[in-house]
């Protein structure tokens, strides 16, 4: 299974490197791309892995991160066309592969068990501060969308008479704002509980052995 999580965080590293480096030699215009709409796609395996045991970190965390991506990158960025030139759509993707880049280096290397103690350190200390700004970049990924989704009616359902039932998709936006920021202290706190975890005194001279 080592083997196997190994090949899968280098094609998560590969995948995001190519990316993260497009992005950086394009001034930031990366709007979209294949690749990354791939590498969001296999980023649900992590789930199944935790529910299959063979990773160990906690499944709710995880699952909201990556159900976070998954709808703002498909539902919101990938619907509309007029979305995916914005600037914040730029921001989101930097630091999404900025801290996937670090994460997969990491973790890669931990298969392996090496514990290269700068990678540990950077790997459970920059996702505290970059993690909350890319849920504020989605927020407002959102709110740009907001208008397009109201102009076009995506998403939005109105059933025929006898129902007379209706989805008017940027409202549900609007609430799904509210989970978002409220699934963020969740996901926070266990960030800092999982750098206590690692960068504890006790686990560093471990690691350093």
């Amino acid at each position: 299974m080592n083997i196997y999580l190994f090949v899968y965080d280098l094609m998560q590293f590969c995948g995001h490197s190519w990316i993260f480096t497009n992005m950086i030699i394009r001034f930031m215009t990366f709007g979209k791309g294949l690749v990354m709409r791939l590498c969001q796609l296999l980023s649900i395996l992590e789930i199944l892995h935790i529910l299959m045991g063979i990773d160990k970190s906690r499944f709710l965390p995880r699952f909201l991160q990556i159900t976070e991506r998954i709808i703002v990158l498909f539902v919101v960025i990938n619907s509309q066309e007029e979305v995916q030139g914005k600037y914040v759509v730029c921001v989101l993707f930097f630091l999404w592969n900025l801290l996937d880049v670090v994460r997969y280096t990491y973790n890669m290397l931990a298969r392996m068990g090496i514990y290269y103690l700068p990678l540990t350190w950077l790997n459970f200390s920059m996702c505290i501060p970059l993690y909350p700004l890319s849920v504020l970049a989605k927020g407002f990924a959102i709110c740009v969308s907001l208008p397009y989704f109201e102009s076009f009616g995506t998403y939005s359902i109105k059933l025929p008479f006898p129902f007379t039932f209706s989805i008017y998709f940027p409202y549900v936006l609007k609430m799904y704002l509210l989970v978002l920021f409220t699934g963020m202290c969740f996901v926070i706190q266990n960030l800092f509980h999982e750098r206590m975890a690692h960068l504890g005194t006790g686990n560093i001279k471990n690691k350093r052995s």
